[in-house]
């Protein structure tokens, strides 16, 4: 196992352009860190969360303007194994996390209907309270630029609707509080290269739900693995394809589309054209 100082290192170096400079980009162009924000860094033990922790440090370290962080795990009902398992990866990475415990899995295990919806509903809920009680004004997510273009793409497919991932969110509940996603322009890859580099084993998904193989479409894959192998699929053809969903969502041109909401109101396509004047 590698000590945090070469993680850290890797991070500056070999992986400077395809995760650190991305990173800061995405901070950048969707202005998601403020000077004087405190940041709660929600970690839920998997590849991308622990990554986004370092990330976070890196840039506390190298970036132009003081900000302050607390590493948030929440243990929403994680066997034993599984959390010891974020204890000890936080120990190896120089992570100073603050866990507080949950009972989201057990409320959500015997749910038919959308459980990964309502449990991530939960999880941001009690993320949102626990951060505001530790005096942060901002938690950060570790979704990454493939989350991204899946959820563009299963929104449309399973959904019938065009939507997106945001950057950044305000939070309807918690005055003050946003959410924020640093990694939006970072590639999966990316990620899972410096994973490997770096000989860390982190957890996968240790939803009880997922580990029963509940959220399926009758053949053993979710919805959004489905939709992961067809983007994969298209792009052994366009290999830009997965690029081109992204950007969709950055070039809507609303006069060429039926109808859209603009928060709660539903706006129409006629609403362009003038009543016609009778002669």
């Amino acid at each position: 196992m590698e000590s945090y100082k070469s993680i850290e290192h890797s991070i500056i170096t070999k992986y400077k352009k395809t995760l650190f400079h991305r990173f800061v980009g995405a901070v950048k162009d969707y202005k998601l860190i403020s000077r004087g924000d405190k940041i709660g860094v929600c970690i839920s033990g998997g590849k991308d969360s622990m990554l986004l922790a370092k990330l976070m440090q890196e840039l506390s370290v190298h970036g132009d303007y003081p900000f302050d962080m607390e590493f948030i795990v929440m243990d929403p009902g994680y066997a034993p194994a599984n959390r010891q398992k974020i204890i000890d990866n936080a120990l190896l990475m120089n992570i100073p996390i603050k866990i507080f415990d949950s009972d989201i899995f057990s409320n959500v295990v015997n749910i038919e209907k959308n459980p990964c919806y309502l449990c991530a509903r939960m999880r941001r809920g009690y993320l949102y309270k626990f951060a505001k009680d530790l005096g942060c004004n901002k938690i950060a997510l570790g979704h990454h630029f493939d989350d991204v273009v899946e959820t563009i793409l299963m929104g449309m497919l399973y959904g019938a609707q065009v939507q997106t991932m945001m950057p950044r969110i305000k939070s309807s509940n918690y005055e003050g509080m946003e959410l924020i996603r640093p990694m939006y322009y970072i590639r999966e890859k990316d990620i899972i290269s410096w994973r490997n580099y770096n000989h860390l084993e982190f957890l996968q998904c240790a939803c009880r739900f997922t580990e029963q193989n509940s959220q399926t479409d009758g053949t053993g894959t979710s919805k959004r693995q489905e939709v992961k192998q067809l983007i994969a699929q298209m792009k052994k053809t366009n290999p830009q394809v997965d690029i081109n969903i992204f950007r969709s969502v950055e070039r809507v041109n609303l006069s060429t589309v039926i109808g859209y909401y603009l928060e709660d109101d539903e706006h129409s396509f006629l609403e362009r054209f003038e009543p016609t004047v009778q002669n």
